[in-house]
């Protein structure tokens, strides 16, 4: 079996490409650096516990990781359409705390915006609305 680095070619797989390679970015991050990245979300974890640092290192760097390298790897449509319905559902989860919880603060906005930012491409190719 040939493996063989799969190159995006059109303009729709540039952008579900670039939301791919971010999200893996940010999951590499998390996982080498957890504390800059849960300071970067602003959290931190429980003085002189490593249970916050292991769920950041497992649920934001490995599963960041593992979905953008997936998508980047097999340039498959579905796997696009997995990693911008996931990003769709991180922004549904900040959409109902600014609604319910009375989360509006500028931060919540700014993390709303940068979701959709990595949902729609991916999904915006997956669907065929861009090529």
């Amino acid at each position: 079996m040939d493996l063989a680095f799969p190159w995006p070619y059109s303009q729709g797989e540039w952008l579900a490409w670039t939301a791919a390679v971010i999200t893996g970015l940010l999951g590499l991050l998390s996982l080498i650096a957890p504390r800059r990245a849960l300071r970067g979300l602003g959290l931190r974890p429980v003085d002189g516990r490593a249970d916050g640092l292991a769920a950041a290192r497992a649920q934001l760097g490995g599963f960041y990781l593992g979905v953008g390298l997936a998508a980047i790897l097999f340039a498959q449509p579905l796997i696009y359409m997995a990693l911008g319905a996931a990003w769709a559902l991180a922004a549904l989860g900040r959409i109902i705390t600014i609604a319910s919880d009375r989360g509006g603060s500028f931060a919540i906005w700014i993390g709303l915006f940068a979701t959709l930012a990595l949902a729609v491409p991916p999904l915006a190719f997956a669907l065929g609305f861009i090529r």
